[in-house]
């Protein structure tokens, strides 16, 4: 009759997969900046009415304060983006699929300041948007983990 240990359930199974090792290491990485830049555009909303001048900018949205349009705009861009990225780091089922909304918004935005901003807009120039790669390879890559991940 085999003995059992008082200490089975802390016993690490051979088989056991973290969902953390499907991501590739650029996303790992990607996920440590968001996760701070989330964080960070949380304080910059608390302590918006303190400071004076900050440039907040992403995917080509601009501002000089968190209280704007665009500062508020580009804030809670990051906050989804750190959202996502606490999704990703500690594995929440969820993550996958805001993850593909994450890209798919990222590249939406991107194209609108490339295609219709410049040419509506007098001040503001064509730019291409050099992150539609990295968010074209993001989509893709979560698009093909999702239902590993989900299944784990």
């Amino acid at each position: 009759m085999e003995e059992q240990s008082a200490f089975e359930e802390f016993d690490v199974k051979s088989n056991f997969v973290r969902r953390r090792s499907l991501l590739p290491v650029w996303i790992k990485i990607f996920t440590w900046f968001f996760l701070i830049g989330g964080a960070i555009a949380v304080l910059i909303l608390i302590c918006g009415s303190f400071l004076t001048n900050i440039s907040l900018s992403l995917y080509g949205i601009q501002a000089q304060h968190p209280y704007t349009l665009t500062g508020f705009l580009v804030s809670i861009l990051l906050i989804f983006k750190g959202i996502v990225a606490y999704g990703l780091w500690f594995e929440q089922k969820w993550a996958p699929q805001a993850a593909i909304i994450d890209a798919i918004v990222g590249i939406a935005i991107c194209i609108i300041m490339m295609a219709v901003i410049p040419f509506t807009v007098p001040n503001i120039s064509f730019t291409f948007r050099l992150e539609l790669i990295p968010l074209y390879f993001y989509l893709i890559k979560m698009q093909k983990i999702k239902k590993s991940w989900e299944n784990l």
